[in-house]
């Protein structure tokens, strides 16, 4: 009966973990005064009638801070990568000199960076809530064993102080992503 009780636990868990990936993603996507290249991750070009992710199609790099460099490895898809780029939600104007895609990230102003950071906290604050919500989920599945003969009160409240630990281990590391985040924004 124990090792079904683990696996309860372990279930739960994995979600929380998707959740801290999930968060580190949004946060890999917003720019802090440097070029990233992880800005263009959920971009998707045309790519012969396929979305396909912008990587996939060309040699990303970062020459310099505050610029990405994109080369598309078909003279055809600079076209389609810059298109895919002013469509998007980057705020950046790409140029280009009919072989590669360069993108010039300006300076970010002090106004822009507190902007940024306090996206950081509320992604940080959806992200706490969604681990609170699996939390709930958790105890009351557990509710719904307590229910059944086979499970004791004592296996129960054990199931539901380890998802409560749980539930602490992701909030204080999340916690520490905003934190972070939020310091590599607003460093100047």
């Amino acid at each position: 009966m124990v090792s079904y009780m683990d696996e309860r636990l372990v279930q739960y868990d994995d979600k929380m973990k998707k959740t801290m990936h999930n968060l580190s993603e949004e946060f890999g996507s917003i720019r802090a005064g440097r070029a990233n290249p992880h800005v263009l991750d959920k971009l998707r070009v045309d790519y012969y009638g396929t979305p396909t992710a912008i990587q996939q199609v060309a040699n990303v790099n970062v020459p310099e801070p505050r610029m990405i460099q994109i080369q598309p490895w078909e003279a055809s898809m600079v076209k389609e990568i810059e298109k895919a780029i002013l469509t998007s939600d980057l705020g950046i104007n790409p140029t280009n000199d009919g072989k590669v895609i360069r993108l010039v990230f300006p300076e970010l102003t002090e106004e822009r960076r507190k902007e940024l950071a306090k996206d950081v906290k509320k992604k940080g604050e959806n992200a706490k809530v969604a681990i609170r919500n699996i939390r709930r989920d958790a105890n009351d599945s557990f509710k719904k064993l307590s229910k059944s003969a086979d499970v004791s009160e004592d296996e129960i409240k054990e199931l539901e102080d380890g998802v409560q630990k749980l539930t602490d281990k992701y909030i204080a590391e999340i916690d520490r992503a905003v934190e972070e985040k939020s310091k590599e924004i607003l460093t100047v």
